[in-house]
């Protein structure tokens, strides 16, 4: 693909107190305790809680969740990710059932799938991934399905066991560029996202990626990333602002203006996304429904 990187003059961006328009509220309401205390039965979890997403509340409050399978202890060392690292729980074979039965309670129209990385499985845990599209398909035929997949390490043939299961978006998030993959995403490679997301879209899946800003990256490094995207044909994209989960976490490198934000999504359409989400409080999930 040939795209001519624009000259472009940003607003400015600083680092330090979380600037006005990244100010949310608290979680609360009804809907949210409603959605809360359904997760809880059900012994499920959500990346909305486990990754500390600013969107919680709206998201619970409309009655929408993000399901983390596969627990919640990852065998990664993210340094931007909140979710705890360590050695997981043996695979929870019931967990495809709970899941289904909880996207069927919420009489969701459409579901979005996540889960840590099992890297100490052969299968990448695959197996429970394709289960679970299934259970969910077969408990609430009228929902559509996202799923957020790990990359597997770059194992084809478990990428295969999730696309033949047949989900309606196939999610893998690039998540940095890939000058800092090493400091970002230490167990990662960018040619493992890059391979998930071609060759998924090879097979026939509507593909989506997110990147988040304010790690480290430069303007210019951040379009040639989006450039390396659409070569391999990514219909939705999605650009957030980072923010440190704890002092334990990489910090905030600059807090990124809302108008460089919206620089992004004019100059992602023009390179051939279908769909560009840019805005300093986007996350992956955030209006996922509208993605399908």
């Amino acid at each position: 693909m040939n795209f001519e990187l624009p000259v472009i003059t940003l607003p400015e961006t600083t680092a330090g107190r979380r600037p006005e328009w990244l100010k949310v509220r608290a979680p609360g309401g009804e809907d949210y305790a409603r959605v809360k205390s359904m997760m809880r039965s059900k012994a499920l979890h959500t990346v909305c809680e486990e990754a500390r997403c600013p969107n919680i509340t709206e998201c619970w409050n409309a009655g929408t969740a993000t399901f983390m399978i596969h627990g919640d202890t990852c065998t990664r060392s993210c340094g931007f990710c909140a979710v705890k690292t360590g050695r997981p729980l043996p695979v929870d074979l019931d967990e495809p059932r709970r899941v289904a039965e909880a996207v069927a309670s919420m009489n969701l129209k459409h579901a979005v799938i996540t889960s840590v990385n099992r890297d100490e499985l052969k299968d990448g845990g695959s197996m429970i991934w394709a289960e679970t599209i299934r259970a969910v398909r077969q408990a609430s035929a009228e929902t559509t399905i996202e799923v957020l997949i790990p990359d597997f390490k770059g194992n084809l043939d478990n990428l295969q066991r999730v696309i033949d299961a047949r989900p309606d978006v196939l999610n893998h998030n690039t998540e940095t560029v890939p000058r800092l993959y090493r400091h970002v995403r230490p167990q990662g490679r960018f040619q493992w996202t890059l391979d998930v997301l071609r060759q998924s879209k090879e097979r026939g899946m509507r593909t989506k990626t997110g990147i988040m800003l304010g790690l480290g990256e430069t303007p210019t490094e951040i379009l040639e990333t989006m450039v390396e995207l659409a070569a391999v044909h990514v219909d939705v994209l999605t650009l957030g602002q980072y923010l440190q989960p704890t002092k334990n976490h990489l910090p905030v490198d600059r807090f990124v203006h809302p108008d460089e934000f919206k620089h992004y999504e004019v100059e992602g359409l023009k390179m051939g996304f279908s769909i560009v989400e840019s805005g300093p409080l986007v996350r992956s999930s955030y209006h996922a429904e509208r993605h399908v």
